[in-house]
């Protein structure tokens, strides 16, 4: 049957220029297809309000609710009216904000039941939907687009300020009235053996239900599509890797590794020699390592490769360190040093006769070191080079690189990532060892990192100090703010350090002043009116930035302390100054953006204080918090927060400090952030392609499409007698998504 719509057409032919322009500028909708794909984010029951306490500042939502009491009153500082409508969900509240709309308490009567749709904001210390727009249950004009859904299932769609979910779900209800299905690309026999629908009938299922059953039977479909494509790509990559040679780097007797674990001033963990082993092993063979080695903050990672490193430098090969910043970069290059002692001296007069040398290479050295550092590269006299980006360029070249080391991977793009991979001897791969601080589920590395064995250190070597944290809730207490600056008094008074840490740079960026941390006055807080909206202003405040912070606490409460700044925008030697001013005791206080998050190690260090901690994400606030505790003394971590008590942004924080087992915050991260976001569409800047799976919650749906695609791929590697399957990869894994997997 040829279908009156077809999944290519276009939205704009069959709904209009005006809604299918405003589809395609709001979210990004072009197609049949881009439509039906766009699932509704949840379901709104009949008589089921949504619950308030849930609702994530900033956010844009759709709610169910039940009008308490609607109010009018005179503006004090202009003409016009506020009018107010308190909505609860039975156990929260929600204040919904309209100016000059008086006629609005004819219609918003308590009692009420509708669905209110904005952005979610914070005016005095609570939660407010400034002119939300809205539908109303039972309105004859305004409630039809609600009343329609006759199984009281009403879909809640990904929406925008300028795309309300109930037109979204009018578009969707056009476009099915005129569709007739779609091929399916999946093959009859995975299906049966799957027992799952359809395509056609899962995506009809999805937008307009008439039971939760069959939302369910759509759901487990649609995700095995996700699963499935995904785990296809991966199986390609498995099964091109099998055929690429690697350097061989056998374990060596006799060698810089057997001299250097001989000096080693302690004993290695079980977790760091069974990792050692595991890749001692790997690098043996003709085919490349691929390995995630994940661990908590001090778990002894850089150990761990500085050991691979020398394995390859017995075996006549060079190793590389990628890291993520300069400051990083030179932080290994120093501490790598320290470690070797005079094992990392070859060349030198006096050297001992199994060593080797180590370069640093960033983009920002001086003419002459670069050069130098170019040709201990290309030359071989560099058994370990460590740099930045700088190590990516084509001009850079190895004599024989057998091993490369990604450090903190997640702060790289993905062509950066995979710069370095042909750059073996005789056009082969050098052996990956990808090194992460950030505990990663189970299910996300079979996903994200289809290809890669998966190690975990979780033990931490003795003699690491515990780390408390709390949350400083400086909206509800702001006198708990001073006694945040008194705390870093106290311990510098005991010969200690701080760290302070903003998510913004600050004047360098071009960015607008903001004032040093301080109290909230009095006319800010106890303003009298709400200020209206202008073109999707948002009433929040810029975080607070380095270039404000440090100076506004070196002329306040930390006067007479020694403060130093830090942050990427900084000359490279500015930069080092700075870090060596701090690791050397000669700075008290060090105020700093996330440019510290990962491998600076000063032991003196006892208190790190993160402005805005709200604008963090779990894992980030982990890895920040490693940087203290590293020495004798324990650590202590304040997260410095405006965000409201009973939010989901605040119990986040909570949890953050309630527990230092990063596992446990990886897991919590996953429930908190967007499936696309681990799949990196921030950075390909397309939509996400998980819109239906869960990494969390479907291990076992992962597992399952992981042996389904790698029977295809072992029979059919290319896809060339499965075009339904090539062509579904290219449909739910977007073209940018593609390249970010085929080459993370």
């Amino acid at each position: 049957m040829v279908s009156m719509v077809s999944w290519d057409d276009k939205l704009d032919r069959l709904l209009g220029a005006k809604s299918g322009n405003a589809l395609e500028s709001a979210l990004g909708l072009i197609t049949v297809g881009d439509l039906l794909r766009h699932y509704p984010r949840r379901y709104a029951e009949r008589g089921e309000l949504t619950r308030i306490a849930d609702l994530e500042l900033g956010e844009h939502v759709s709610i169910m609710a039940e009008v308490r009491s609607c109010t009018t009153r005179n503006m004090a500082s202009r003409p016009g009216t506020i009018t107010e409508a308190i909505i609860t969900d039975g156990r929260a509240q929600l204040s919904l904000t309209f100016f000059k709309q008086k006629y609005l308490q004819t219609k918003l009567l308590p009692g009420t039941t509708g669905m209110f749709s904005g952005k979610v904001s914070r005016y005095k210390d609570k939660l407010q939907l400034t002119h939300p727009d809205y539908k109303l249950v039972g309105d004859e004009e305004d409630g039809a687009a609600l009343q329609e859904f006759a199984s009281g299932l009403i879909p809640i769609y990904p929406a925008t300020k300028e795309l309300q979910t109930w037109t979204i779900a009018n578009c969707v209800r056009q476009i099915l009235d005129q569709w007739d299905g779609v091929a399916d690309p999946v093959p009859e026999e995975m299906l049966a053996e799957a027992e799952l629908s359809g395509l056609s009938e899962a995506l009809r299922r999805i937008h307009q239900p008439n039971s939760w059953a069959e939302v369910t039977l759509a759901r487990n479909r649609l995700k095995w599509d996700e699963a499935l494509a995904l785990q296809l790509v991966f199986a390609q990559r498995r099964h091109s890797a099998i055929s690429r040679p690697a350097p061989v780097c056998p374990l060596k007797d006799g060698g810089v590794a057997a001299a250097f674990d001989e000096v080693l001033p302690f004993t290695l963990t079980d977790g760091q020699r069974e990792v050692g082993e595991l890749i001692s092993a790997d690098m043996s063979t003709d085919h490349p390592m691929n390995l995630l080695l994940q661990g908590e903050v001090g778990s002894g990672k850089t150990l761990v490769a500085l050991r691979a490193m020398l394995q390859a430098v017995d075996a006549g090969r060079q190793a590389a360190m990628l890291a993520p910043t300069e400051v990083l970069a030179g932080q290994h290059a120093r501490s790598l040093r320290e470690m070797l002692g005079e094992l990392a001296r070859d060349g030198e007069l006096g050297a001992p006769e199994v060593a080797t040398r180590i370069t640093l290479l960033t983009g920002a050295m001086g003419a002459k070191e670069r050069k130098q550092a170019l040709l201990d590269a290309a030359s071989g006299a560099a058994g370990i080079v460590i740099g930045t980006h700088a190590l990516i360029q084509d001009r850079v070249s190895f004599a024989d690189l057998g091993l490369v080391v990604v450090d903190e991977q997640h702060r790289f793009g993905v062509e950066q990532r995979d710069a370095l991979r042909t750059r073996a001897a005789g056009g082969g791969s050098p052996h990956i060892l990808v090194m992460t601080a950030t505990p990663i589920p189970r299910t996300v590395a079979m996903t994200v990192y289809g290809d890669l064995k998966v190690a975990a250190l979780r033990e931490l070597p003795k003699g690491r100090s515990p780390i408390s944290t709390s949350v400083v809730p400086v909206a509800e207490k702001p006198a708990w703010l001073d006694r945040v600056w008194q705390r870093i008094r106290e311990e510098v008074a005991k010969g200690h350090q701080a760290y302070v840490v903003c998510p913004r740079i600050g004047e360098v960026e071009g960015e607008e002043d903001e004032a040093p941390p301080k109290k909230k006055s009095k006319s800010a807080k106890d303003s009298k009116e709400p200020k209206e909206p202008k073109g999707g202003e948002s009433d929040r405040r810029p975080p607070v930035a380095v270039m404000d912070v440090a100076p506004g606490l070196a002329r306040g409460p930390l006067r007479g302390l020694r403060i130093g700044a830090l942050h990427g925008k900084l000359p490279t030697d500015e930069k080092d100054a700075v870090m060596r001013a701090f690791g050397d005791g000669e700075l008290d206080v060090l105020v700093a953006t996330t440019v510290v998050e990962v491998g600076v190690n000063v032991p003196n260090a006892t208190v790190m204080v993160i402005m805005d901690a709200d604008r963090f994400g779990v894992s980030q606030l982990h890895q920040l918090r490693g940087r203290v505790g590293r020495g004798s003394a324990a650590g202590l971590c304040l997260l410095v927060s405006e965000i409201p008590a009973n939010t989901s942004t605040r119990q986040r924080l909570e949890a953050v400090a309630a527990t230092t087992d990063g596992f446990e915050l990886a897991r919590l991260d996953l429930e908190l952030r967007r499936e696309g976001d681990i799949l990196g569409s921030a950075q390909s800047g397309t939509r996400s392609a998980l819109k239906m799976l869960s990494l969390l919650q479907d291990e076992d749906v992962i597992e399952a499409a992981r042996v389904a695609a790698d029977d295809v791929v072992t029979a059919d590697p290319e896809l060339l007698s499965h075009p339904g399957l090539a062509g579904m990869v290219s449909d739910l894994i977007h073209e940018e998504h593609a390249e970010f997997l085929e080459k993370t």
